[in-house]
Parts: C-alpha cells; structure tokens; sequence
C-alpha cells in the first residue's frame, strides 16, 4: 500500500508543474503565445489607448503594479491632503483589445483612520468607480483623436 501512495504522490507532483503551466495560460485571455489579431510581436496585450489613459488617470497616487500584457493596473494607497483621516485604492482591468467602454473595469477600495494610526476598510462610493472609468475612457477618446490628426 505504501508504493502506491509513494506513486501517486510522485506521479501528482510530476504533474503539479504542468498543470498549473495549462492552467494559467487560460487565465490570460489570448490564445497561448499569440496577442490581439494582427498585433506586432512585442506589443501590449490590451487596448493602448486605454493603457495610457489608465496610467495618465491615475498619475496623481502611487503605482503598485502594472501589467500591460495582462492589462492589470494596481495603485498604491493614496491620501488626499484635504481629508488625511481617509484612503484610496484602485484596481484597473483592461478586458479588451478595442476602445470600448466595456472594455474596461475599475475598483476602487476606501480606508478611513481608526484614531488610533490605524486603518479600517470603508466602502468607497459606487460612482468613485464609474467616475474614474469616465474619466479614462474621456482620456482615451483624446489620445486616439489627436493620433488620428496626426
């Protein structure tokens, strides 16, 4: 019994590897290796003007994490010097190749200070969200307008 559990063990680890490599490849959203149709080899995975309006939007707080590939923009905490006792997160999906506002996805997280230095999780206001995706598609329209003038 003992050689079949040391089998079954040595054959799931073998396989772990692979697995989790087919596995997140489908987390990506494109087929394995291959971008948006018809894009050059080395460009960004999502819509650029979205990506730039992304990080043009969002300049004003700090940035975590950028993805291009994946279309993920995470920023950093940010305090409004106006209202220290309070916080703001956010986290941008782009889901699409094209310039469309479904194509984008925004969430926003609040922190207010406890007193005690401290932070405790508030809820941010729905429209902060749509705000923000307004105002980044607003943005995209722009750089795709005036790259369109020339």
């Amino acid at each position: 019994m003992s050689s079949r559990r040391a089998w079954f063990s040595a054959a799931s680890k073998a396989l772990a590897a692979p697995l989790c490599v087919l596995v997140l490849s489908g987390c990506v959203g494109h087929p394995r290796g291959e971008l948006a149709k018809g894009a050059p080899v080395g460009a960004i995975g999502v819509n650029g003007y979205l990506w730039r309006a992304t990080l043009d939007t969002l300049a004003f707080m700090p940035l975590q994490s950028a993805d291009p590939y994946g279309g993920v923009v995470i920023t950093d905490w940010y305090v409004n010097p106006e209202k220290p006792g309070e916080r703001f997160k956010a986290t941008v999906y782009i889901l699409d190749s094209r310039l469309r506002a479904d194509g984008l996805n925004v969430s926003v997280f609040k922190q207010v200070g406890d007193g005690a230095g401290g932070w405790a999780p508030a809820s941010a206001a729905d429209q902060t969200s749509t705000d923000i995706e307004n105002a980044i598609l607003t943005r995209a329209r722009q750089l795709r307008l005036s790259n369109l003038k020339g």
